[in-house]
């Protein structure tokens, strides 16, 4: 999940947003020493940062086995989640192909499992064959593994 910091603050500040006072339900506290429940804290400080939509995102990466069921689970997996773009590896090129074919569904289950998750389209890759540029046989300059054998 890769994000330039940098453009996202300055487009957050040239839009002209405000934030807003909204009344949030504090607990009661007798006194400041009185401990405070940590769900309560965690919550507060997700909303007082701005943080609601990478927490939805990182959900949709932890649970993904609930969102998309247990027989995808098994042969996908979301590798990154850039500019509204979900990129899944899928087991095979078979698998990818089949989740090419359900992707409009896909989407709807995963923006109504991952409320606040921005998902705007699937990317499916199939499993990465291995690299034959690096190691001990590789030759520079070689066309691949048939110069590698000598």
């Amino acid at each position: 999940m890769k994000r330039d910091l940098a453009k996202e603050i300055y487009k957050f500040y040239r839009s002209g947003f405000r934030k807003q006072k909204i009344e949030q339900q504090t607990e009661v506290r007798q006194k400041v020493t009185d401990p405070q429940s940590l769900a309560f804290v965690l919550s507060e400080v997700i909303q007082n940062r701005n943080w609601n939509q990478g927490v939805a995102e990182g959900n949709l990466f932890s649970d993904w086995k609930t969102i998309v069921g247990a027989d995808i689970a098994e042969h996908t997996t979301p590798i990154s989640l850039n500019d509204g773009r979900l990129t899944i590896q899928s087991s095979s090129s078979a698998w990818a192909t089949q989740m090419r074919l359900m992707s409009d569904e896909l989407l709807k289950i995963i923006s109504s499992s991952a409320p606040g998750a921005l998902v705007e389209s699937l990317i499916f890759i199939g499993p990465q064959a291995p690299s034959w540029k690096k190691g001990l046989r590789s030759i520079k300059g070689a066309r691949g593994p048939r110069d590698t054998y000598g």
